[in-house]
Formats: structure tokens, C-alpha cells, sequence
């Protein structure tokens, strides 16, 4: 078949999008569904993507299709497992305090994620953990554990940790991109986070976005600050930009 030029356009731009493949995974007997994606061109490393409180949703595809057309390996965690996903905003926040909670199995959740993604082909030395809203929380979670990655990256999420645990070194680099105007993060909880950064001696960068609240990188969550929850097209995009230096920065080497 001679290919037109139209054909090899699609065919062409077809060949350059990213493909999300499902994968599933086991802890224990819970049954995980994860998504991977490859780079479409260059490795410039791996992304693991730790959801928003109702698990992986088009946010979170979008995410990973992004970063495999940049050049990236993506994996999006499954932090519920078969059976356990959210129907609904109550089920979710349950599901998501659960974890909150209980850090250690959320950590085992996140590590085992981790070794899904290096299985795709990633290099295990140049890795990212990022997530969203309680994904954030994850991804700092990733951090306090010291996860063997180079960095984590909380797009508005919590910040909270039990006064009572120990506070450790903290070796990968870490970036928190936080709405001013979060009421579900209260100031304390904002200094006190920062002043655990100090006492661990992170590499740690936060970067508060004005007018926004929480959410602020999820379009469907509508435009309403007053509600506490609401979509910011700049803070979308500024906080992008700060992750892609971020990216560039710490899997340089």
C-alpha cells in the first residue's frame, strides 16, 4: 500500500504517542492494578506516580503520557488494590485516612509500586516519586523512608506527620509545590513540616502558589476557591515548570 501523505502523518504521530499498559501486582493476597508507560523517545529516567485519594484517574494517565512523551518511564501506583477502590468522595477520604494512619503499609504500598517501575526497564538510579493530593502525602512518606530515589516531588499534599515519630535523615531531595491558600493545610502544619525538613537535613524547596487552594492541578475539581477546592490554570502550569526543573536538576547526573 503506497502511504499518502496524510497517512504518514497519522502514522507518524500515532507512532509517537504513549501507550499506558496495565499491570498487575500482588501485596500479599491483595490483588494491585498499577500503569506503565516507556518512553517514546529518549530515558532520561523514571516517575512514579502516586495518585489523588480516589485513585489513579485521568489526572494521573495524563501525568504518565506526558512524562513518557518527555522521555520518561511512569508507573501509577495502586494504593487500594482490587476490591478497595472508592465509589464515592466519603469512601475515599476513609480509604485515604486509613493510609494516613497507617504509613507503614501505605510506604510498603509505594515501595512495591517502586519495584514495579524499575521492572519496566527504568534506571533504579535515576528516579522521581511524585504525587497528588494524598499522593503528596505519599510522596513525602516515599521521602521520611528514605525510598532509594533521587527525589519526590508533593503536588498539594498534606503535610502531617505523628508528632511521635522519630525524625531521620532525610536523603532524596524534595519538592512540595503547595497552594497559598490551602485551608486543608493549616500553618502550623506548614511549619511544623518545615522545621522537620531542618531536623532531618533535607535538600528541600517549598513554593507556594498565590490564589490557589487545594487541588489546584486537577481540572475537574471546577473554579470555585471558596469551596476550598479549585482548579488554577497558572499554578498548574508554574508548578509543572518547577517539577520539570526539578527533574532536570536532580537526574542530571
Amino acid at each position: 500500500m503506497k502511504l499518502t501523505p496524510v497517512l504518514i502523518f497519522l502514522f507518524m504521530n500515532t507512532a509517537s504517542f504513549a501507550q499506558l499498559k496495565p499491570v498487575t501486582y500482588h501485596d500479599g493476597k491483595q490483588v494491585l492494578h498499577g500503569l506503565a508507560v516507556k518512553p517514546v523517545k529518549e530515558n532520561k529516567g523514571g516517575v512514579l506516580i502516586l495518585p489523588a485519594w480516589k485513585g489513579i484517574d485521568e489526572s494521573s494517565k495524563n501525568v504518565a503520557e506526558r512524562l513518557s512523551n518527555l522521555g520518561y518511564y511512569a508507573f501509577i501506583a495502586d494504593i487500594y488494590g482490587e476490591g478497595n477502590y472508592p465509589k464515592d468522595s466519603k469512601e475515599a477520604g476513609e480509604r485515604s485516612s486509613y493510609y494516613k494512619k497507617n504509613y507503614s503499609e501505605y510506604r510498603q504500598r509505594i515501595s512495591l509500586a517502586w519495584q514495579e517501575l524499575l521492572k519496566t526497564g527504568a534506571d533504579p538510579a535515576k528516579i522521581v516519586v511524585i504525587g497528588y493530593c494524598f499522593g503528596g502525602t505519599g510522596a513525602l512518606e516515599a521521602a521520611r523512608t528514605n525510598l532509594p530515589v533521587k527525589g519526590v516531588v508533593s503536588f498539594h499534599g498534606g503535610l502531617a506527620r505523628d508528632a511521635s515519630r522519630e525524625i531521620v535523615p532525610i536523603k532524596p531531595k524534595v519538592l512540595v509545590c503547595h497552594g497559598a491558600d490551602d485551608p486543608s493545610v493549616p500553618q502550623a502544619q506548614v511549619q511544623a513540616f518545615q522545621q522537620e525538613m531542618r531536623d532531618a537535613k533535607a535538600d528541600w524547596q517549598m513554593i507556594f502558589y498565590s490564589n490557589a487552594v487545594h487541588a489546584f492541578t486537577d481540572k475537574s475539581a471546577g473554579n470555585d476557591n471558596t469551596k476550598g477546592v479549585a482548579y488554577n490554570e497558572l499554578a498548574d502550569k508554574r508548578s509543572w515548570q518547577h517539577f520539570m526543573d526539578f527533574l532536570h536538576e536532580v537526574l542530571a547526573k
